[in-house]
């Protein structure tokens, strides 16, 4: 794994399909791993999620803070605000 990594870890629900979704969306090179119990999601310095791209998917407003529902873990600094979710290292 490349020391300026972010990752996501996910559990695998049905709550937590939209989020793979949208972070396909916003973030074209991330790696998604899925294994039985979860989803790995890994991103070359940067990952984040808009809340615009989540609402399109689910048809309602989305709070970031969604995603704690469904978080096993993460790597990276957070960066939460009201219209995106974002990890990264300051590289």
């Amino acid at each position: 794994m490349d020391a300026n990594n972010v990752f996501l870890v996910l559990q695998s629900v049905e709550e937590a399909k939209p989020i793979i979704e949208a972070i396909k969306k916003d973030n074209p090179n991330a790696i998604i791993e899925t294994q039985p119990a979860m989803t790995k999601i890994t991103a070359l310095g940067k990952l984040t999620i808009q809340a615009s791209t989540m609402e399109d998917i689910i048809g309602r407003e989305w709070d970031p803070q969604e995603l704690q529902l469904v978080l096993v873990t993460l790597a990276g600094n957070v960066d939460e605000d009201y219209d995106h979710f974002t990890i990264y290292w300051n590289n």
